[in-house]
C-alpha cells in the first residue's frame, strides 16, 4: 500500500480513521441518466430489545457474576471452533464459530487467506475438514463449510449489535496462543469505529470497513475470527484486529487493551448473501475523508463547525461525483491539504459528527442503487444532494 499524506489516510469508499489495524493470526447526483443497476440484499431483522439476563440466585453479586459468566461459557463453548490452516508460507491458525445446523462456519477472511488445507476443531474432541465456501474482504469475513451431523453443531445465536452500549460488559471465546477455549471479558470500549479493509482499491489505498466495535476484551494471535458476546450469549461482533506498538519475543503482537470486533449488523447482512451468492457487494460512494480533524486543521480549511465528514476529494466519475459533492480545491498553509471542499453533516436525515458516522450507516442500511439525501455546509450555505450509491468497483 502506498503510504498516504500524514492527515489523511485515502480509501475509495470514504476513508478508515488513521487507525493501524493488525491482523490477528498469529503466522505470518449528475445530468447524466445512467443509474446503477439496483441490487437486492437481505436485511437482517433483530429482536427489538436486549434479551433479558437472568441472574441466578447467590450470596452475592461477585456470585452471581460469576454464575453468569461460566452459564454463558458452558451454554456457548461448543459453538465456538478452533481453524488450523496450511498455506504455502507455511501453517496459521485463528477461531471461529457455528453458525447454523448447516455446516457453516464463521470466521475472518484472514485467518483462511491462502489455505491449501484446512482443519476445525470443536471443544468436543471432533475434527474435521473444512472448505471455505465464501470470503468478504471488505468486512474481513469468511465462510466454511464442514460436513458434520447436525446433532453435533451448537449454532451461537446472533445479537443486535445496535443495541450495544459503550461500558456494556462483552466476552471473547477464542483461540489465542493456540489455547483453545480461552474466555476473556472486557467492554465496550467505543462502536462505529473505522478501519482499512482487506481489499485493495485501485488507486493502491485500501478501500474501508465501518460500524466496528472497539473492546478491551483481551484478544491477542489466533483469537482472529472469534464471537464477541453480550452477557445474553448472544454474538454481537467477530474479533478482527488490535491497535498495539509492541509485540513478543517471536514477533506476534500484543494485547495493549484496544482491539476491534466486525458488528454482528453487518455480520447479519453480509453472511447469508454470501452463503446464497457467494458475493458481497457493498454501497460506493467514491469520497476521500479522514474519521476527525484537528481545530487547527479545521480552521485552516476554514470549517463553519467542528463537526462532520469533510470531503477531501471525489473519485472522478462515482456517485459522489455524478451527484455533484465537492472535493477541496484550494491550497492551505499545510501541504496537501485542500480547502474548499463539502462538508457532510446529515445523510439521510440522521446526525454525521465523524466519518464514521456516515460510513456506519450506509454499509449497515444501504446496498448499491439505493439513494441517500447528503446535508452538506458548501460555502457557508447548507443544502441537500441526493446520490445514488453504486457498488465497490
Amino acid at each position: 500500500m502506498k503510504k498516504q499524506t500524514p492527515w489523511i489516510l485515502t480509501a475509495i469508499l470514504v476513508i478508515a480513521g488513521s487507525m493501524l489495524a493488525c491482523r490477528l493470526s498469529p503466522f505470518s447526483i449528475s445530468s447524466t441518466d445512467t443509474q446503477p443497476t439496483p441490487f437486492t440484499q437481505t436485511v437482517p431483522v433483530f429482536p427489538t430489545a436486549q434479551p433479558q439476563v437472568v441472574i441466578p440466585q447467590g450470596t452475592g453479586s461477585l456470585t452471581e457474576r460469576d454464575a453468569i459468566l461460566a452459564d454463558l461459557y458452558n451454554r456457548v463453548s461448543p459453538g465456538v471452533v478452533s481453524i488450523q490452516t496450511i498455506t504455502a508460507a507455511g501453517g496459521g491458525q485463528g477461531s471461529g464459530f457455528v453458525y447454523d445446523t448447516e455446516g457453516h462456519i464463521i470466521t475472518n477472511y484472514h485467518v483462511v487467506e491462502g489455505a491449501q488445507e484446512l482443519e476445525v476443531d470443536f471443544s468436543s474432541g471432533l475434527k474435521v475438514r473444512g472448505e471455505v465456501l465464501a470470503t468478504d474482504l471488505d468486512s474481513d469475513l469468511a465462510v466454511v463449510k464442514v460436513d458434520v451431523n447436525p446433532a453435533d453443531l451448537v449454532p451461537v445465536p446472533l445479537g443486535d449489535s445496535d443495541l450495544l452500549n459503550v461500558g456494556q460488559t462483552v466476552v471473547a471465546i477464542g483461540n489465542p496462543f493456540g489455547l483453545s477455549g480461552t474466555m476473556t471479558i472486557g467492554i465496550v470500549s467505543a462502536k462505529g469505529r473505522t478501519l482499512e479493509s482487506m481489499r485493495e482499491a485501485s488507486s493502491a489505498s485500501f478501500f474501508s470497513a465501518g460500524d466496528l466495535i472497539q473492546t478491551d476484551a483481551a484478544i491477542n494471535p489466533g483469537n482472529s475470527g472469534g464471537p464477541l458476546l453480550n452477557l445474553a450469549g448472544e454474538v454481537v461482533g467477530v474479533n478482527r484486529a488490535i491497535r498495539t506498538e509492541s509485540s513478543n519475543t517471536t514477533g506476534e503482537p500484543v494485547n495493549a487493551g484496544i482491539g476491534f470486533a466486525v458488528s454482528s449488523r453487518i455480520l447479519a447482512r453480509v453472511v447469508p448473501v454470501l452463503i446464497r451468492d457467494g458475493k458481497y457487494e457493498y454501497p460506493y460512494l467514491g469520497v476521500t475523508s479522514q474519521d476527525e480533524l484537528s481545530l487547527f486543521l479545521i480552521e485552516e480549511l476554514n470549517l463553519p463547525q467542528t463537526t462532520g465528514a469533510y470531503i477531501a476529494s471525489v473519485t472522478a466519475g462515482s456517485p459522489a461525483d455524478q451527484a455533484g459533492l465537492r472535493g477541496g480545491s484550494i491550497e492551505t498553509t499545510v501541504p496537501n491539504l485542500l480547502a474548499g471542499g463539502d462538508l457532510i453533516v446529515a445523510v439521510d436525515g440522521r446526525p454525521v459528527r465523524v466519518f464514521g458516522d456516515m460510513l456506519g450507516y450506509l454499509v449497515t442500511n444501504k446496498s448499491p442503487g439505493d439513494t441517500v439525501v447528503m446535508t452538506i455546509i458548501r460555502d457557508g450555505e447548507q443544502k441537500e444532494v441526493t446520490v445514488t450509491l453504486g457498488k465497490r468497483p
